[in-house]
């Protein structure tokens, strides 16, 4: 039987993770403080926070593990001491990037072949800038977490997923449950952007099932995102329709008069950017090792029916931390 540790696990990607590896059969362990969210039924949870040496340790002995997947590595230098910790009692690790990591994100098409932005493995939460619309700190620090990972397995023993925008069930940072709740109320909706504008989010489900892929597949690194088949219109006409709603989407196809009004791209309307690269991120080599997408009306459902669920009344910590589940200054 293959046994899995997930890093995280009880939120969104960490527990579409679990999820996914208990209905395939595998025996699953968790690391999480038990802070928030909930343990999922059947997975073995080991409490102990990844800062902390002696849970890390502790951890250890608990293995050894087929492979790891770490959904919540954020700081490099704390990626360093877990990758470090369960090197010895794992085979692989797979790390959940982003596409942040990249230097032309998003004013650039990407492949794994485009330059990453460079940190230490040992840099703290701050490593780097934030740029407008360029780099960020969070994709300086998730370049840094990727570095590592491989220094401290190899290449050959580890798979770097970067995924794009992760959309589904579970999401805490308000993008597609935004949309619902607005198409919902009805009447005209602000749509920015041309409705055939190609858009490319992944949903969080498929994005486990390619983690466990490579978690005894093939080893490397990964974009991970959806084919581009869809647009901006196909994802609101979706919202409509599972929502029953009347709304009429206002297209705003002069996109230098949302900018003129002060109209932040991607926060204040969730999903709008005009940068070129930002839905032009290639996932050939990704699905040539297995990664299968599905179609953006099924996500949408799927969320939609989460939202009426008593589940989604929890708020995940970092949503309520940095304010990013309300996307109270969008504006119509």
């Amino acid at each position: 039987m293959t046994r899995v540790l997930v890093l995280g696990g009880s939120w969104f990607l960490g527990r579409s993770v679990v999820d996914e590896a208990l209905a395939r059969g595998w025996a699953v362990t968790t690391f999480r403080r038990g802070v928030s969210g909930d343990d999922a039924p059947g997975a073995e949870a080991v409490r102990g926070d990844r800062t902390n040496a002696d849970d890390l340790a502790r951890l250890a002995e608990a293995g050894p593990w087929d492979a790891v997947v770490d959904t919540s590595g954020f700081v490099p230098r704390e990626t360093l001491a877990v990758a470090r910790a369960l090197e010895p009692v794992v085979d692989r690790y797979v790390f959940i990037s982003s596409v942040s990591a990249y230097e032309g994100w998003p004013i650039e098409p990407l492949t794994e072949d485009s330059a990453v932005l460079e940190c230490p493995s040992d840099a703290g939460p701050d490593f780097g800038y934030d740029g407008d619309p360029g780099p960020s700190v969070y994709g300086f620090t998730k370049a840094g977490c990727e570095r590592a990972v491989i220094e401290t397995f190899g290449l050959e023993r580890v798979a770097v997923l970067r995924p794009g925008v992760i959309l589904g069930p579970r999401e805490y940072v308000g993008r597609l449950p935004w949309w619902l709740r607005r198409v919902q109320r009805g009447g005209r909706v602000l749509a920015p952007g041309s409705p055939d504008r190609a858009i490319q989010p992944v949903d969080v489900r498929d994005v486990a099932d390619f983690a466990l892929h490579t978690a005894t597949g093939q080893a490397g690194v990964f974009n991970v995102t959806a084919s581009g088949n869809e647009s901006m219109v196909d994802l609101l006409t979706a919202c409509r329709e599972v929502t029953d709603s009347s709304a009429e989407c206002e297209w705003i196809t002069d996109e230098s008069w949302l900018i003129a009004q002060e109209v932040a791209q991607w926060t204040e309307l969730p999903l709008w950017r005009t940068y070129a690269g930002a839905w032009d991120v290639d996932s050939t080599n990704a699905r040539a090792a297995g990664l299968v997408t599905r179609p953006i009306r099924e996500t949408v459902s799927d969320t939609w029916e989460w939202l009426n669920s008593a589940g989604a009344g929890v708020v995940h910590e970092r949503a309520a931390e940095q304010g990013i589940n309300t996307q109270t200054r969008i504006r119509e």
